[in-house]
């Protein structure tokens, strides 16, 4: 039997993460080294669409007993979504390096 697939949307936040990643990258490494990055992306895209609720809370968010959201990585970069209604939405990918709970709190928890 078929799996159903989840759509697989990225937010605004997301977008922007993965255009400074891709500028960055491309300023660093150059631009062929920085394509490698969205081929990476979608191939977390294609993972998720199928098994979305495979991946950990983040720690971050667990302690605050917040469990909307989940994570999955592509070293070094995490990829934080959330699963509403057969979608999948990215609202942050970001380097795991940087401080975590601060871009967390001020990307997702902001009133």
């Amino acid at each position: 039997m078929a799996r159903a697939r989840y759509r697989v949307l990225l937010t605004l936040g997301a977008e922007r993460d993965l255009a400074a990643i891709y500028d960055y990258g491309a300023k660093s490494d150059g631009p062929a080294r920085a394509d490698i990055v969205p081929g990476d992306l979608m191939g977390v895209v294609g993972r998720l669409s199928e098994f979305p609720e495979r991946g950990p809370h983040p720690a971050e968010l667990a302690v605050l007993g917040i469990r909307d959201f989940r994570q999955t990585v592509f070293t070094p970069y995490r990829v934080i979504y959330r699963v509403i209604a057969r979608k999948v939405y990215f609202f942050v990918i970001a380097d795991g390096r940087r401080d975590m709970q601060s871009l967390l709190a001020q990307r997702l928890l902001k009133s």
